[in-house]
């Protein structure tokens, strides 16, 4: 899957556009689109990592940030 393909897929989930790179954009969709509340980490892409949850933006987020 292309970068770009992601970040529609992303926005397609969230219901607007976000920067998939932009650590409060995604906090805060995640909490407010998904109620979703990531466990406290150094950074955001180790929360995403460690989180129990199974939802997919949280996959296509780490997808996302880790291609260069």
């Amino acid at each position: 899957m292309s970068k770009k393909f992601i970040h529609q897929r992303i926005s397609i989930f969230s219901g607007k556009e976000i920067d998939p790179s932009s650590d409060e954009q995604v906090l805060n969709i995640l909490r407010s689109k998904f109620n979703i509340n990531l466990p406290q980490r150094r950074t955001l892409d180790e929360a995403l990592a460690s989180s129990g949850s199974d939802h997919e933006i949280i996959s296509l987020l780490i997808k996302y940030r880790t291609i260069s």
